[in-house]
């Protein structure tokens, strides 16, 4: 079946003729070959991406939730687990590390399909159609995906709407995308890796190279330029690339010594001195936090929202000064804190009262959820909801003290909340209420 005749046979001047395009390493078997390292890293990041989400927004709730319209788009999502303790630090890690990694192979297979982009007629048939709407979502999801996710991991956070709204639905458009196109291609790419052996062609210099054949694809040239590069040096720019930014950007989670070579880490490596010593994703003069707040004055606030006693009576609010925290039974954790934007903490040794024990307190033995506020003034991290795994377990700390001193003004004090497995976003800084649910 063919489309109506909505073209004129004649190519417009210039890119759309394919003798434009002149270069003897493009075909499809190298086209191929990078789309076999997207075939396979792709979809990590895809599930990596959604596991994080499921994790930054724990039992669905309103407040963590930033995409209140995804409807059965949210059907994977579940009350992300607390152990082990480095979950969230291995998933965020594989997926930023990973993205990073493939930015390189991404540019290289798009300058290995630019005549593709430009093929006349753009229409000749409804499978042909197909194939064109795929790679339109394909290559505009990947650019979105990859820049917002990029700008993200640098902190930069004046997105037109919210970063995780963007990047939720983005992702799903580019992965219709992706498999539409995978399904359209796939017989041709398979054809294609079968038609040269990579070990031959990773021996074969330039002088002896020479152009895929012109049938073999539209995007083999038809009167190639002389050589200026072999088809096994522009491999090795790729997976040098690759190799390079996945050197300078892993360590931020790897962490230890390899933490120095994480150059296009977002944050710096000296961020204070002494047991304060660790990433910070926001100061407390950034979040205008004020000493004033955190001083004398400062309360804990525990509350039970809905729920009463069997006297039919309201819990009664319970106000705590530090000095009463630091009073009660006090346990130790050794945590890491990992963000959304990939880096994370070596674990520390943080010193507090466990949330349960606190949810005991306010009269809510068992709860479903608690609120988290801070006294920081407005932002997506002024305030969070906790699940109840999340707050039932061993390690969840409403933490006063790490690595053996008080915490920092940067880093919460007088009071911050630290769990296992979870996003650095649900580990609230400056803790001025808790309000559990039954």
């Amino acid at each position: 079946m063919k489309l109506p005749k909505l073209f004129p046979e004649s190519p417009p001047p210039g890119p759309f003729h394919r003798s434009f395009w002149r270069s003897p390493v493009r075909g499809p078997w190298l086209t191929s070959m990078f789309g076999t390292v997207l075939l396979v890293g792709i979809p990590v990041m895809f599930a990596t991406g959604l596991l994080s989400y499921a994790a930054y927004n724990p039992d669905l709730s309103a407040i963590n939730d930033e995409t209140p319209g995804k409807g059965w788009l949210g059907f994977y999502l579940f009350s992300w687990p607390t152990h082990p303790a480095y979950l969230y630090r291995l998933n965020q890690g594989i997926h930023v590390t990973l993205g990073l990694t493939l930015v390189p192979i991404l540019l290289f297979k798009l300058w290995s399909v630019l005549p593709k982009l430009f093929e006349w007629p753009p229409l000749r048939s409804p499978a042909h159609l197909l194939e064109r709407v795929s790679l339109f979502l394909l290559v505009g999801g990947a650019v979105f995906e990859f820049a917002t996710g990029i700008i993200n991991i640098q902190t930069w956070y004046k997105f037109p709407g919210s970063f995780y709204t963007l990047h939720f639905y983005g992702a799903w458009v580019f992965i219709a995308g992706f498999v539409i196109h995978v399904t359209v291609k796939l017989p041709v790419m398979i054809r294609a890796l079968r038609s040269r052996s990579l070990i031959r062609e990773l021996r074969t210099n330039i002088a002896k190279m020479r152009p895929e054949p012109p049938e073999s694809g539209y995007l083999a040239p038809i009167e190639p330029a002389a050589p200026t590069i072999s088809r096994r040096g522009v491999l090795a720019f790729a997976g040098l690339g690759s190799a390079l930014v996945a050197l300078l950007s892993a360590g931020q989670s790897i962490g230890g010594p390899l933490r120095w070579t994480a150059l296009l880490a977002p944050h710096g490596q000296d961020v204070g001195s002494g047991t304060g010593d660790f990433q910070v994703n926001q100061t407390a003069a950034s979040a205008g936090i004020s000493t004033a707040e955190t001083g004398e004055s400062w309360r804990l606030t525990l509350l039970a929202d809905n729920v009463v006693t069997n006297t039919g009576a309201v819990h009664a609010p319970v106000l705590l000064r530090r000095a009463d925290l630091l009073a009660m039974p006090q346990h130790t954790a050794s945590l890491p804190i990992a963000c959304v934007e990939g880096w994370s903490t070596d674990n520390q040794a943080w010193v507090g009262v466990r949330l349960r024990d606190l949810a005991q307190l306010a009269g809510v033995p068992q709860p479903s959820s608690v609120l988290v506020r801070s006294l920081q003034h407005g932002g997506g991290f002024s305030r969070a909801v906790l699940s109840a795994g999340q707050i039932m377990a061993t390690d969840s700390l409403l933490a006063l003290r790490v690595n053996g001193a008080d915490l920092t003004p940067d880093h919460g004090y007088p009071a911050r909340v630290i769990i296992p497995a979870s996003p650095g976003v649900h580990c609230t800084k400056w803790v001025t209420s808790l309000t559990f649910r039954s």
